[in-house]
């Protein structure tokens, strides 16, 4: 009786440690997925295009624009302005020109023969290497706010609320269209800085 109570509890023994893996798999698919990251939120936008004029607002410190008929909001984005040495001005202005792209003629960057970008950062005087080319920053939806250059665009917002730009204030590229629609040579635009 000894002998077939040793057997069983070897047999036992092996089974456990032939399921044992198995089971610490089982329990591993078992723990739930960890939870996904939120996605920024860029732009609100509720006009109906009735009401007051549009006027626009740009806060410099939470790098943010709001978008205003009258004392109502109808929207707001994130912008990226000026980094430090190109900072976007305060003040009040005022759109001059709309054009649906403008190719910039201070910035843009050097590609190579293959058009992928070599150098990412450049201006028409970088010097350029044989089989490369200088191409001018194209600028999605340009509103001119100034007469050296400065407007609001289209425009890559990596981190949102730091300001990246050569002066102008970027706006995210799936809502620009959408203020451009409504935008007007002789809407105001104010730019703060905070507040």
């Amino acid at each position: 009786m000894n002998s077939i109570l040793t057997k069983s509890l070897r047999i036992i023994r092996c089974l456990a440690c032939a399921l044992f893996p198995l089971l610490a798999v089982s329990c591993e698919l078992m723990k739930p997925a960890p939870p996904k990251k939120a996605e920024i939120v860029m732009y609100e936008w509720e006009d109906t295009g009735a009401g007051e004029p549009l006027k626009i607002r740009i806060d410099l410190k939470k790098q943010k624009a709001e978008y205003l008929r009258g004392e109502r909001q109808i929207g707001w984005s994130l912008v990226s302005t000026g980094r430090e040495g190109h900072a976007t001005p305060p003040g009040h202005y005022k759109i001059t020109e709309k054009m649906p792209l403008k190719v910039s003629n201070r910035y843009g960057w050097i590609a190579d023969a293959e058009g992928k970008v070599a150098v990412p950062s450049a201006k028409p005087s970088t010097p350029v290497p044989p089989g490369h080319e200088y191409r001018g920053a194209e600028m999605h939806h340009w509103m001119r706010i100034t007469t050296y250059g400065i407007g609001l665009h289209a425009g890559e917002i990596a981190k949102p609320g730091t300001p990246l730009s050569h002066g102008c204030i970027r706006l995210p590229k799936d809502f620009v269209a959408k203020l451009y629609e409504v935008v007007q040579v002789g809407t105001p635009v104010q730019i703060v800085c905070g507040g």
